[in-house]
């Protein structure tokens, strides 16, 4: 096999191993004013909290950056022109070419998480401490969120994305779950159910009504972005698109 380049063999080594167990999955009756209803879901779409159970996983310790994107696919679509940053406006599908173009190169199974295996390792997984956010209850230490991206002067927000891994990790040693960018994940949006799961993948499909009152299939995201308020950034908070939109606010993180 060809020589990988440093860009993508330190993506290799920047994935975090992550022991498999069981946790809550979703945000709690005293979490009420974190939950996020909308129009055509009035329950909060983080309830009800139910058990999950994961296998061994592993996961990024950063989101993917410009920089590696290019090294796979030869450009970044990013606005805020940076290495180092992680890559931006790349859409679901996007990011399955992405994957496939280097599991091809590496010989690898990279693939996007689950929404239940995200959640889990934003958590800390087996080592959570519980925090509201990705590594802290205090949203500044571990995120780039509208309440520190936002410039007075010219009372409106900053550039938007940062440089990757400039805020604490998690337990695990994760960067950037909370805010930054929101993160595809590989499941279909869909409802919680009560029931027990284990290795959950999502719904198969699911069809809603938009805002724009056309149906549309979408995809999960997780995890907070640089324009948002701290309630849309914490571990348990859910987001969806469809997966053939493109976001200035949307990357992404590998799991294998």
């Amino acid at each position: 096999m060809t020589p990988l380049s440093p860009i993508i063999q330190r993506l290799i080594d920047n994935m975090v191993y992550v022991e498999g167990g069981t946790f809550m999955m979703g945000s709690s009756l005293e979490d009420n004013d974190e939950c996020n209803p909308d129009d055509y879901h009035p329950a909060p779409k983080e309830r009800p909290v139910h058990q999950v159970t994961l296998s061994s996983f592993s996961i990024g310790r950063y989101e993917v950056t410009q920089e590696e994107w290019q090294a796979i696919m030869g450009d970044s679509p990013a606005d805020f022109k940076s290495g180092k940053m992680p890559v931006i406006r790349v859409c679901w599908r996007d990011c399955q070419t992405f994957i496939k173009k280097l599991n091809k190169l590496t010989g690898m199974n990279f693939r996007l998480p689950t929404e239940a295996e995200w959640e889990f390792a934003a958590r800390g997984g087996n080592d959570s401490h519980g925090y509201k956010y990705s590594g802290s209850d205090c949203l500044d230490d571990v995120a780039w969120y509208s309440g520190n991206c936002f410039d007075d002067e010219t009372e409106s927000l900053e550039d938007g994305t940062h440089e990757v891994g400039k805020k604490s990790p998690n337990e695990l040693g994760l960067y950037d779950m909370s805010g930054n960018v929101l993160e595809w994940c590989q499941d279909w949006y869909g409802e919680y159910g009560c029931e027990v799961q284990v290795n959950p993948t999502g719904p198969l499909s699911t069809f809603f009504k938009s805002l724009f009152s056309t149906s549309c299939n979408c995809r999960v995201l997780r995890g907070g972005c640089w324009a948002q308020l701290d309630k849309g950034c914490t571990v348990s908070i859910r987001h969806f698109s469809a997966p053939r939109l493109r976001h200035a606010f949307v990357g992404m993180r590998l799991a294998y």
